[in-house]
């Protein structure tokens, strides 16, 4: 792969990834173009990587889409697990899908908030576990993008990289995710700033004597 392809591929992906990540296209578009800019970044990584030699690019960047991956598995896991045990708790029939809503409603308005309670703790813990991954992922992202910039001498890879640490450290509340869709917006420009041909030293003019 060449190192144009490389550079227009993970500037096309980071685009889409910044594009899913407005969700003004509905969740299952979102989803589709954010798996695709992803792959399309990583097989950038992978061009870079065999271009400039340095195998940290491309690891560094698959371990952080892992961590986030993992992230989200947890997320949705240990939800679905709190949801199903504090139903189970309240002695309700799972398998009665019709009746469960309309009897977890009367349970509620009868003042039977033990569901409220267990539900929150799950999404607390899920929350929290899910935060953790983002910093870790975040960390691996900021390392491959250290080296891109150290690779391609495109500075503006080490700052999307610091700012994407920031936004994975304040994953925790909402102004963290901003600071990482920011950081991609930053991210697409980086790539397409590459320079593909080496710059010419220009020859200075000789003194008379």
């Amino acid at each position: 792969m060449t190192l144009e392809m490389s550079k227009n591929l993970g500037g096309i992906g980071a685009i889409l990834i910044v594009i899913a990540g407005l969700g003004a296209l509905g969740t299952i578009y979102v989803g589709l173009l954010g798996l695709v800019g992803i792959i399309l970044v990583l097989i950038s990584a992978k061009g870079l990587t065999d271009h400039y030699g340095e195998g940290g690019i491309f690891n560094n960047g698959l371990y952080g889409i892992v961590m986030g991956i993992i992230g989200v598995i947890s997320l949705v896991g240990i939800v679905a697990f709190g949801v199903l045990s504090a139903i189970a708790d309240l002695g309700i029939d799972t398998s009665d899908w019709a009746n469960m809503g309309l009897e977890l409603q009367q349970r509620i308005m009868e003042g039977d908030i033990s569901f409220i309670l267990e539900l929150l703790g799950a999404l607390i813990l899920a929350w929290i576990v899910f935060s953790i991954c983002i910093i870790i992922a975040t960390i691996f992202a900021r390392k491959s993008l250290n080296l891109m910039s150290a690779k391609t001498g495109t500075g503006m890879f080490g700052t999307a990289g610091i700012l994407m640490l920031i936004g994975g450290i304040l994953a925790v509340v909402a102004i963290g995710y901003l600071l990482i869709w920011v950081a991609w917006i930053l991210v697409a420009v980086a790539f397409f700033s590459i320079k593909t041909q080496p710059t010419q030293p220009q020859e200075t003019p000789k003194q008379p004597t």
